[in-house]
């Protein structure tokens, strides 16, 4: 399903099933269900569109799976969420205010219109009559104005103020700090339209604004310190998607009914049953037609090959996964990294750690070959910006020992493992996340890796976090992680600020730096409208990034779906229209089984 993460700021996707390997521990180099010699994946050979052209049934409820071991937190709102799993709720019930093109640039097919001005400082956005809360409500201007008066509010307790758009936004830092009651930029023309007036003219505005209303005259009495935790966005959320909440059992399902009002037609589906599966048994799950629609684990491809009653779809995805060194904490008074922590202040070391993994193993042996080795931070989705030869750290051991022999680690006491550069033993704990039956085994192999170069390397209180808890630790800065493993899903604009700037809370290495910080605001500055210019600085960038390596890239992602074939009109191909929920349809009453 093609996904309308529209926000800039990256959200986290470590869900299950990401993170997952059959590596044995020992050799590194062995699977439990796959052959060395079995046939690699192309992702490009994958469909982009199912194949049912049959008509939808009036009626038809669609089951769509929420592939995961960990119960969903829902925080049901664009605002406040962080993880996938709420994401995957939302984007039934509520929606963007722009639809997409296949570039990731806004349209003005969606709720809303835009009019840019001549200096491109400046965007006039007209939402359409026709577009309803689904408490029947119209939505208003006043309605986007108060997103970013939530989003800017210093009472506000989510992660989208570290956005590079909004903090431009004319008065924005004004409000911020409390010494103004409006954000001087917006004004309200008439109940449908405002505009929004920048500092600078930013090319990442038309992928990368903010683009979500919130319902002001439902959640304007809730105080915005509270809002994250209100059941008005817990229990009882509302939207002006395809589908809205009828039935929520808190973290295991929801049940959607249609829309009748939706602005953009009525749906073809009557409802949508989500429901949360493990990565253990979705196989037999979409085999049995128990769910319809599933976001498929890569590593238990070679099983599903083969299936008849359901297909999948595919493409390159907007993500990657890497492994992240906590070098500081985060200020959240003063709103910034501080790069404090000495243990892995030396890039040696970090680079080293980066050099003793065998990712195209891992990707080839595993995956079947729908994982590959991560090159840079900006994946091959965004072809014209990722650089494949931006001197990417590949598998070598070789290189990692001389490199941790530069940087003084030396096994003094000859029991195979180093000590630090003053001669005292040197252990790093490394926090990865729980899902599915291989990913335990894939921290081992990491673990293993590592120790392969001497460096002694222990999983956080011994075992695997489940997400929530994970990304406690991560965003805390607990000082029992040294190393996490996590990914990020970079939604739709390339633009890197919100994951690596030094006042971007989703900066969770915490990396600080003079040189990132000026590639960082060139990427987006009114000379990056020159796209060779932008091109140029983005290539320096991720150059720059892997030699420093606060985090070390790992694998870029096919994303796969399972869907069952009586499922019609899903596509996950970016050139669709972005109201793909409300034209899927299902063309029988009862899923096809095997």
């Amino acid at each position: 399903m093609k996904k309308k993460n529209v926000v800039k700021l990256l959200t986290p996707v470590i869900a299950a099933g990401l993170l997952l390997s059959a590596c044995n521990s020992s050799t590194g180099g062995t699977t439990k269900n796959s052959a060395s010699n079995t046939k690699k994946e192309d992702i490009s050979t994958f469909p982009m569109v199912v194949k049912n052209t049959k008509k939808p049934v009036s009626d038809g409820v669609l089951n769509f799976a929420q592939v995961s071991d960990t119960p969903f937190e829902g925080t049901l709102n664009y605002a406040f969420y962080q993880g996938q799993p709420d994401y995957e709720i939302l984007q039934f019930f509520d929606e963007p205010l722009f639809s997409t093109n296949g570039d990731y640039e806004f349209t003005n097919d969606g709720a809303a219109t835009y009019k840019m001005s001549n200096d491109n400082k400046t965007i006039t956005v007209k939402i359409k009559d026709n577009v309803n809360w689904s408490d029947g409500k119209p939505v208003t201007a006043q309605d986007y104005e108060y997103s970013f008066l939530v989003i800017g509010n210093k009472d506000y307790t989510g992660v989208r103020y570290g956005d590079a758009i909004i903090q431009s936004i004319v008065g924005m830092k004004e409000y911020h700090e409390g010494k103004a009651q409006n954000i001087s930029g917006i004004k309200i023309i008439d109940d449908k339209t405002l505009s929004i007036t920048f500092a600078s003219a930013n090319p990442s505005l038309l992928t990368g604004l903010w683009p979500y209303a919130m319902p002001k005259h439902y959640l304007g009495d809730v105080p915005i310190k509270d809002l994250a935790k209100s059941d008005k966005i817990h229990k009882t959320p509302i939207g002006f998607g395809p589908f809205k909440i009828k039935k929520m059992v808190p973290g295991e399902s929801v049940q959607f009914e249609r829309n009748d009002d939706y602005y953009h037609g009525k749906p073809n589906l009557q409802g949508v049953v989500l429901k949360v599966v493990n990565p253990k048994v979705i196989l037999q799950s979409l085999k049995k037609g128990e769910v319809d629609v599933a976001d498929f684990p890569a590593d238990q491809y070679p099983a599903a090959k083969g299936s008849k009653n359901f297909q999948f779809v595919g493409k390159i995805d907007l993500a990657y996964n890497y492994i992240g060194f906590k070098l500081g904490h985060w200020d959240a008074k003063k709103g910034v990294s501080v790069m404090d922590n000495p243990k892995f202040q030396d890039k040696n070391l970090r680079q080293a750690m980066g050099y003793a993994l065998d990712e195209k193993s891992v990707g080839e042996k595993i995956y079947n070959g729908l994982r590959f080795p991560a090159t840079s931070l900006i994946p091959p989705s965004f072809p014209t910006w990722s650089d494949p030869k931006a001197n990417p750290v590949g598998y070598d051991p070789a290189k990692a020992k001389k490199l941790l022999d530069k940087a003084g680690y030396k096994d003094t006491d000859k029991d195979g493992l180093r000590e630090d550069p003053n001669g005292k033993k040197f252990t790093i704990n490394f926090l990865a996340m729980s899902g599915g039956d291989t990913a335990e085994p894939l921290a081992r192999f990491y673990i293993q890796s590592w120790k392969n170069v001497g460096l002694d390397v222990k999983l956080v209180d011994g075992r695997l976090a489940e997400f929530n808890s994970f990304y406690k630790m991560v965003e805390e800065d607990d000082p029992k992680v040294d190393l996490f493993a996590g990914a990020w899903g970079t939604g739709t604009d390339v633009d890197p600020y919100g994951l690596y700037a030094k006042d971007a809370s989703f900066n969770y290495s915490r990396f600080v730096s003079e040189k990132n910080e000026k590639l960082l605001a060139e990427g987006h500055s009114d000379k990056a409208f020159d796209k060779d210019f932008r091109k140029k600085t983005y290539s320096e960038w991720q150059k720059y990034m892997n030699d420093e390596m606060p985090v070390i890239p790992t694998l870029f992602r096919s994303a796969i779906t399972g869907v069952n074939n009586r499922v019609t009109n899903f596509s996950v191909d970016p050139k669709d229209s972005s109201f793909v929920w409300s034209k899927v349809g299902v063309s029988s009453d009862t899923p096809d089984a095997q």
